[in-house]
């Protein structure tokens, strides 16, 4: 808009101003008192413009209209030399995949830098800087361990030439918000660490004590040589710590456990009495895979010195039904030259501090000549705050005219 339409603009406003001025002047006349005509002015039109005078009251309109286009014309120009950003927001993302961010700027000589500033579930604050894309003008890539439901929020920032930075879409303080759906994963985690009011780690004590009875044998002793008659009793005591980890995802556990074994046993092939005392020093990792919601497979392998030197095993076990309640499972270990068992274990949940669980065990542990059998009891008691006790006992046999009791107990403590 140039001079000459801003003065004609000027004009159209003075004459509608003249034009209301007339008509109220007439309509004064017919109400008031008849007035004197108006005398002829002395002095001469001026002839310094060809347009007739403005009234005060339409001079100030034309000021005012003036300086309004005035003032706006330089916030016009200063906006079209910042860079500007089309970016058409996101509503939802993928639980743990990247999420693309895209967009298109507008005089990018003005421009240093464009960030994506994002907030994740943790509160804090992160940058991702805008990049040229093949499949966009420009891409910003949040990464995918960021990506946790329930949502994340996120701003638009540039900064100019000038080094001035500034929000161009959403800010820090009202940030666009992205929802992110859990997907089934995430919401069974959720629901079992709520469970286990998010007490992920478990430490433990246990120890045992097993007696089978007593076996007369032929044996030799280093002060008599010759072949003679006595009662070996079949025993040992176990001391083991361990320490868990639940993760609650398709790894729903792994643990490390380190004990001590220590016994009298019939060791096949020989008649050494001092060879009938054995032992075992282990330790085994182990780790339990999610198949199902009520389907886990734990796995372990076992380290081990004993009498005789290293040994190494493997165990194995199969759970069905609720990993933290009420399930039934059946498992092995096998430890060379040390031994074997076979077990069977059903968890009973009897209410929400009380486990009650009966065992059957086959075993010829502790390097014994021939299987055994055990039949156990074990109960757990929840003392809340993190803390469980429990206590172990039953009976065993190797032989139909002989056997023994079991005594145990277990502390734990889960954070």
């Amino acid at each position: 808009m140039n001079a000459t339409t801003t003065k004609r603009h000027a004009w159209i406003i003075a004459a509608a101003c003249s034009a209301l001025g007339v008509l109220g002047s007439g309509w004064a006349s017919a109400q008031g008192p008849s007035q004197a005509p108006a005398q002829p002015s002395s002095q001469p039109p001026s002839s310094a413009s060809a347009h007739p005078a403005l009234p005060p009251s339409a001079s100030a309109a034309a000021s005012s209209y003036a300086a309004t286009i005035a003032t706006a014309r330089p916030t016009a120009t200063a906006q079209a030399d910042t860079p500007s950003v089309h970016h058409a927001p996101v509503s939802t993302a993928r639980a743990h995949e990247p999420l693309n961010i895209k967009a298109s700027i507008d005089r990018t000589n003005q421009l240093r830098a464009a960030t994506v500033v994002y907030q994740i579930a943790d509160g804090s604050w992160h940058e991702a800087p805008f990049q040229r894309a093949s499949e966009g003008p420009y891409l910003a890539i949040l990464p995918a361990d960021v990506m946790i439901g329930p949502s994340i929020a996120y701003t638009i920032e540039i900064e100019d030439t000038q080094g001035r930075r500034f929000a161009v879409f959403a800010s820090r303080e009202a940030p666009h918000r992205v929802q992110v759906p859990d997907d089934i994963a995430d919401l069974r985690e959720r629901a079992l660490a709520t469970r286990l009011d998010n007490r992920r780690s478990v430490a433990s004590a246990s120890g045992e004590y097993v007696y089978f009875g007593s076996t007369t044998t032929q044996v030799t002793t280093p002060t008599n040589s010759v072949l003679h008659s006595e009662k070996v009793p079949d025993q040992y005591y176990r001391v083991e710590g361990s320490y868990t980890y639940r993760p609650l995802g398709t790894i729903a556990e792994f643990s490390i456990r380190i004990g001590v074994v220590r016994g009298t046993s019939i060791v096949p092939g020989t008649t050494d009495r001092d060879k009938y005392d054995v032992g075992l020093n282990y330790g085994s990792p182990s780790v339990r895979f999610r198949l199902d919601d009520a389907w886990h497979l734990e796995t372990s392998l076992v380290t081990s010195v004993t009498e005789l030197g290293f040994s190494a095993g493997a165990g194995g076990a199969l759970l069905v039904g609720d990993p933290y309640g009420t399930k039934f499972t059946v498992g092995f270990e096998t430890i060379q030259t040390f031994g074997s068992r076979f077990y069977s274990r059903l968890d009973i949940l009897a209410n929400r501090t009380l486990l009650i669980s009966p065992i059957i065990e086959v075993t010829d542990m502790p390097h014994a000549d021939r299987y055994g059998l055990r039949l156990l009891g074990e109960m757990r008691f929840d003392l809340g705050s993190g803390f469980g006790v429990g206590l172990r006992g039953g009976y065993q046999a190797r032989l139909s005219t002989g056997g023994g009791p079991t005594l145990g107990g277990i502390l734990a403590y889960a954070f």
